[in-house]
C-alpha cells in the first residue's frame, strides 16, 4: 500500500520531510560522509541553529565546531558503522548558546533498496534537567544520611552519659532495692542505645537484615550484661528476612527487654550452661519472633499469666505496634515467649 501510494520520488521525500519536521525530539538526517541531509524542527529551536547554516553542512562543522564532540565522532565514526544502530548513549558537552547539556543519543543506519548509498538517523534527547534533579536528589539523601548519622552519634553518646551517672547513683545509695531499680534502669539504657548503634549501622535505604542485625545486637547484649563469672550464652537463629527499621527498632528492644527478664529470673549465680535463644522466622508477611531459655520456669508446663513489671509492659506497648500477639509459656525446663505477626492474629 505504501509503495503503491509514493511512487513518485518527490512524494516520498515530501512524507519523510514531514515526518522528521513533525518529531518533538531533535533528529537529524546524515549522509554517508556525515553532512547534515536535513533536520527536525525541534532541532533548530533546541540548540537555536538556522537551517541556512545547518543543512548541507558537515556535522562537526555545525556552530563553529559545537557539534565536534569527541564521544560522538566515537559513536557515528565507529559504533555506528560496526553496529548498525546505538540506543540511549549518553552525552555531555557545552554549547556555547545554551550552556552545558546532558543528552541521550539514538543512532541508527539505514541501507536503501536502490542504490549503495546509506543515511544516519540521529534522535537527540535533551535529559539535562532530569539529570539537575536527581543529583540533587542525591545529594539531599546524601545530606540526609549525614545529618541521621551525627544524630545517632549524639543519641548513642547521650544514653551512654546518662547509663554512666546511673551507675554512678546505684553504687551510692545504700537501699538494696533502690540499687536493683538503678541497675535495671542502667541496662535498658545500655540497652537502647545498642539498639540504637546497631539498627543504624544495618539500615539500607529504609530496611534491615534481621539476621544479621540481631546476631550483632545479642553479641552486644552479651557483652554488657553477662559478666565472666556468669556461663550464660545468647544464640540466634531462624530464617532472618528483612523488614523495615521501624519494625527492626521495636523488635530489637522486645529482644532487650526478653533478654534482660531471662538474665535477672531464669538463672541465679550458680546456674552452669545457661542458654538463651533468639529466633527471628518469617513466611511472607507474617514473622515469629522467640525468645527462650533453659533456666528456672514454673515446675508445671503452663501459660504463664502476665505479670505487671516494666519489662513486660514495655514488651506488651511494643508488640501492639506491630499488630503482634504475645504468648508466655513457662515450664520446668525454661521460659519461651513469643511474639507473633500473622495474618491469623487480626481475626
Amino acid at each position: 500500500m505504501f509503495r503503491k501510494q509514493f511512487t513518485e520520488v518527490q512524494d516520498a521525500w515530501t512524507l519523510a520531510h514531514a515526518i522528521v519536521d513533525t518529531i518533538r525530539e531533535p533528529l537529524i538526517v546524515l549522509d554517508q560522509s556525515l553532512r547534515v541531509v536535513a533536520a527536525s524542527r525541534s532541532f533548530y529551536l533546541t540548540f537555536n541553529v538556522n537551517a541556512d547554516d545547518t543543512q548541507g553542512k558537515l556535522l562537526y562543522d555545525l556552530g563553529d565546531g559545537q557539534w565536534d564532540i569527541p564521544k560522538l565522532r566515537v559513536l557515528l565514526g565507529k559504533i555506528v558503522p560496526e553496529q548498525g544502530a546505538m540506543e540511549n548513549y549518553e552525552v555531555e558537552h557545552d554549547f556555547p548558546n545554551i550552556g552545558r547539556r546532558t543528552m541521550l543519543l539514538n543512532a541508527r543506519k539505514v541501507f536503501y533498496e536502490t542504490g549503495s548509498h546509506s543515511t544516519i538517523l540521529l534522535g537527540i534527547e535533551d535529559i539535562t534537567e532530569k539529570r539537575i534533579l536527581e543529583n540533587e536528589k542525591d545529594e539531599l539523601i546524601r545530606q540526609k544520611e549525614m545529618l541521621l548519622q551525627e544524630m545517632e552519634h549524639r543519641v548513642t553518646n547521650s544514653l551512654q552519659i546518662i547509663a554512666s551517672i546511673i551507675m554512678l547513683k546505684a553504687r551510692a545509695v545504700e537501699s538494696e532495692e533502690t540499687r536493683r531499680h538503678l541497675q535495671d534502669a542502667h541496662n535498658r539504657v545500655i540497652s537502647v542505645a545498642a539498639v540504637q548503634k546497631h539498627l543504624h549501622g544495618s539500615v539500607t535505604r529504609g530496611s534491615v537484615e534481621m539476621g544479621p542485625y540481631l546476631a550483632t545486637l545479642c553479641t552486644a547484649l552479651s557483652r554488657s550484661m553477662i559478666g565472666d563469672n556468669r556461663p550464660i550464652s545468647i544464640k540466634v537463629s531462624g530464617n532472618g528476612g528483612i523488614s523495615s527499621s521501624r519494625s527492626a527498632e521495636s523488635i530489637g528492644l522486645i529482644v532487650t527487654e526478653l533478654v534482660i527478664n531471662s538474665l535477672k529470673h531464669a538463672f541465679d549465680e550458680t546456674t552452669k550452661g545457661g542458654e538463651i535463644t533468639v529466633a527471628y522466622d518469617v513466611s511472607g508477611t507474617d514473622w515469629q519472633l522467640t525468645v527462650s531459655d533453659n533456666g528456672s520456669g514454673k515446675p508445671d508446663g503452663v501459660f504463664a499469666q502476665p505479670k505487671t513489671g516494666l519489662g513486660t509492659g514495655v514488651v506488651k506497648a511494643l508488640a501492639k505496634q506491630l499488630d503482634a500477639q504475645v504468648v508466655t509459656l513457662s515450664g520446668a525446663l525454661g521460659t519461651k515467649v513469643s511474639v507473633t505477626h500473622a495474618t491469623f492474629a487480626a481475626t
